[in-house]
């Protein structure tokens, strides 16, 4: 059986404040912003490239219980040019820390952020993604399958 990880459900205290962060400062695409039941709203953002998104939402049961803004720390965003990426990040406004390369080998540097609420982020500068793109990698061993 085949599972993806496809969204990940974001606490945050304020759905119009992290919307414009992770939109304008992050630079995710808002895949949906809608009513999705009568009093529920879902936000839905996706990071260029990514095959998963993070979902804002609002009024929507969660059986397993209800995780509080600023308790998620480790997600993980990847790009090919920690360097570049710093940049243009910066530029959009982000606090983030500079890239720290904590082993030489590709994969070693890292950035980290907070959101808002203090949902914590970290970018891994992993070079060979700019010849070999996740989603390409997955598409290439699917079709090997």
């Amino acid at each position: 059986m085949d599972m993806a990880l496809e969204v990940i459900v974001l606490p945050v205290a304020d759905i119009d404040r992290a919307k414009a962060f992770y939109q304008d400062k992050v630079g995710f695409h808002v895949d949906l912003d809608a009513e999705v039941m009568p009093g529920a709203r879902v936000v839905q953002l996706t990071p260029p490239g990514s095959g998963c998104s993070i979902a804002l939402a609002k009024g929507i049961p969660n059986p397993s219980g209800t995780p509080q803004p600023g308790t998620y720390h480790g997600m993980q965003l990847v790009v090919a040019d920690a360097k570049a990426a710093y940049e243009e990040l910066t530029a959009r406004g982000l606090e983030l820390s500079e890239p720290a390369q904590y082993t030489p080998q590709d994969g070693g540097t890292f950035m980290h952020f907070t959101d808002p609420d203090g949902n914590g982020w970290a970018i891994q500068e992993y070079r060979e993604r700019a010849a070999k793109p996740l989603h390409r990698l997955l598409t290439e061993q699917a079709e090997q399958q």
